[in-house]
């Protein structure tokens, strides 16, 4: 049948079916665009948007660490529990916005402020994975000494450790590490939050050419306030030598407190993370030697995204420790707790949300350890995954440690109980180091920009149909077959007897989004860059597609494996592939839908009556102002 089907679609067929896609001209815009690769990219998520099945990052479950490697981190396991047990008192930083010097002194002594950094200048040298598990437990304690320390492990040193020269890493590094000088990243500007490009800070080179005069400020600069080398980045003017032309290409800088021109504004007062210490920082005719630009001149866009995109899956480290010291929490009660002459735990309702729970942290978990896995490989590819997992991660936690307040009832609202701090620390995790409304277009349009080039590449080919014959008929059987219910995704190979429906139920999702995202290009060619509504769903598919796939790599792991848990954890992998394949549905059935469509117009002219009033357009019931 299969044969007979892929033998049915002519080369005209294909031709006629890909000319009418009009995705000829697709083009998202300059700041997506990226080099050609000399390798096949490797992101799961990425080829998804093409229909392709790539399973290199994905299947089997990364196991990165050596024994030596475990044995190494484990080594600070203990030192950590304890550090936060017996020294760090969380609801002390968050009511004085403070970290006693006792605590931040104990922080260096135990080189818990240079885990990433090599042990040549002083750091621990600790992998992605290695600290993940470090970070995981920091995060079931205090999420605003999370940050205090981890602004300066990751963004704040990163830059110098990916982009730095030999001498900036012998000078810095060792300053960073252990010799008790905090790093901070310094980006986002007062005009400027998520359009990181458009920065206004300028930097111009001084007569002598020794220095760069820097002008401007930067806004929400965590630990800015404790910080003395920080990551920042500015505008410099540079004459195009082919044709003169001037142009002002966004730049990287190493800059000092104590350099002439530098200073800080006072604390913020947050909402969270009270502890960690954000400010303003203003260079006022700061100079900073020209051996202090980080990277080339006018790479200060692709270094500021590249530092951000290596340190976001820590952020779901932090926060798979939080959402496992919310579900303890809300389970010492629902099974301590009678009510009506039961307890908690007996009531269905109850077993929903606890189920709930766990399943997203489980999935929360799976792809933490899985980007940072992948990194340690060696992955290059991991961009949209680890902006996948920042984004679910983000999210689940405050669902998790929303319900568990809910289980808790009226002790979740005290102060006692420790979810309320988690509940405030943790809502900017959702808008820090990228917006999940922005990293969700992000996701959308890079991977529809791939898919709009793995067409076009189709289109060229079909050009000269006989010349490219293995190409032509490659794609037509495989659309074709997918047309008709046969040849689209197979995962069952890769996944534990137990997980086979679960699989085809991720597969069909993988079949159904690339075929929608093929659609969206036919309709909207470039123009999907402005279809925000449909980009938004078309992020949400790709994100539970991806999570469907995690969980599936990881319980399959454990029961191959013969984990204690393997049975609890197959059971989670077939509850969250039941929910996230119906909610794939669903989104993809708004992205078609004429219903959705009017849904989605009648929102923007509800939103535009709203803002014309900057405020409720609606008359007030009474109808008195």
């Amino acid at each position: 049948m299969l044969k007979t089907c892929v033998n049915s679609v002519s080369v005209c067929q294909v031709r006629q079916m890909l000319l009418r896609s009009a995705i000829r001209n697709v083009s998202l815009g300059p700041t997506l665009q990226s080099k050609e690769q000399l390798k096949p990219n490797r992101s799961f998520v990425m080829n998804v948007f093409s229909g392709k099945l790539q399973t290199a990052e994905l299947f089997p479950y990364p196991e990165p660490l050596s024994d030596e490697q475990k044995e190494y981190v484990q080594a600070f396991v203990d030192p950590t529990v304890k550090f936060y047990q017996e020294v760090n008192d969380a609801a002390r930083n968050d009511a004085t916005a403070n970290v006693d010097q006792a605590v931040v002194d104990a922080l260096w002594d135990q080189g818990f402020l240079g885990p990433f950094i090599p042990t040549e200048y002083g750091g621990l040298g600790l992998s992605n994975s290695q600290s993940v598990r470090l970070s995981e437990i920091s995060g079931g304690y205090d999420l605003g000494m999370c940050i205090y320390a981890g602004a300066h492990q990751t963004i704040g040193t990163k830059g110098i450790m990916l982009y730095g020269t030999k001498e900036q890493k012998e000078k810095y590094l060792p300053q960073l590490s252990s010799g008790r000088v905090f790093g901070a990243f310094a980006l986002t500007e007062p005009g400027t939050g998520s359009d990181a490009a458009s920065v206004k800070t300028k930097a111009i080179l001084s007569p002598c050419g020794k220095y760069y005069i820097l002008n401007g400020s930067k806004l929400w600069c965590s630990g800015g306030g404790i910080a003395n080398i920080f990551t920042t980045f500015a505008q410099v003017e540079v004459a195009d030598p082919q044709t003169g032309e001037k142009k002002n290409k966004m730049t990287a800088f190493i800059v000092e407190r104590q350099f002439e021109g530098v200073s800080t504004g006072p604390p913020e007062d947050k909402m969270g993370i009270k502890c960690s210490v954000t400010t303003e920082i203003f260079f006022d005719d700061a100079k900073v030697p020209v051996e202090n630009v980080l990277g080339e001149i006018g790479s200060g866009f692709k270094i500021a995204v590249n530092i951000l995109n290596s340190g976001r899956f820590g952020l779901g480290a932090m926060l798979s420790g939080t959402m496992k010291t919310c579900i303890e929490k809300a389970t010492e009660h629902v099974t301590s707790r009678v009510q009506f002459k039961r307890k908690l735990i007996e009531f269905e309702n109850v077993q929903e949300k606890l189920a709930m729970m766990a399943t997203h942290h489980y999935v929360a978990q799976s792809l933490t350890y899985m980007v940072a896995g992948n990194m340690d490989k060696g992955s290059v590819d991991f961009h949209l995954e680890a902006a996948v997992s920042k984004v679910f991660c983000t999210e689940a936690a405050w669902y998790v440690c929303d319900e568990a307040i809910q289980l808790l009832g009226g002790n979740g609202f005290m102060k006692s109980s420790g979810l309320e701090r988690f509940l405030r620390d943790m809502r900017i995790f959702r808008i820090f180091e990228g917006a999940n409304d922005v990293l969700r277009m992000f996701i959308a349009l890079t991977g529809i920009q791939h898919a709009g080039k793995d067409l076009r590449e189709l289109q060229k080919a079909l050009k000269n149909p006989l010349g490219n014959i293995g190409v032509v008929l490659a794609e037509g059987s495989k659309r074709a077959g997918r047309k008709v219910g046969v040849g689209g995704t197979d995962l069952t190979p890769f996944v534990a007897k137990e997980l086979q429906n679960a699989a085809k139920q991720c597969a069909e999702c993988v079949d159904k989004f690339s075929q929608t995202i093929e659609s969206l290009l036919a309709k909207h060619g470039k123009g999907i860059v402005e279809r925000q509504f449909q980009l938004a769903r078309v992020a949400d598919c790709v994100i539970d597609i991806y999570t469907m796939a995690t969980v599936l790599s990881r319980a399959t792991r454990s029961s191959k494996k013969g984990l204690p848990s393997a049975q609890h954890e197959l059971v989670m992998a077939q509850l969250w592939c039941q929910e996230a394949s119906n909610r794939v549905h669903r989104n993809l059935n708004r992205i078609h839908s004429t219903a959705f469509q009017n849904h989605y117009q009648r929102m923007a002219l509800v939103a535009r009556n709203v803002s014309e009033r900057r405020g409720v357009a609606h008359t007030n019931p009474l109808e008195i102002d």
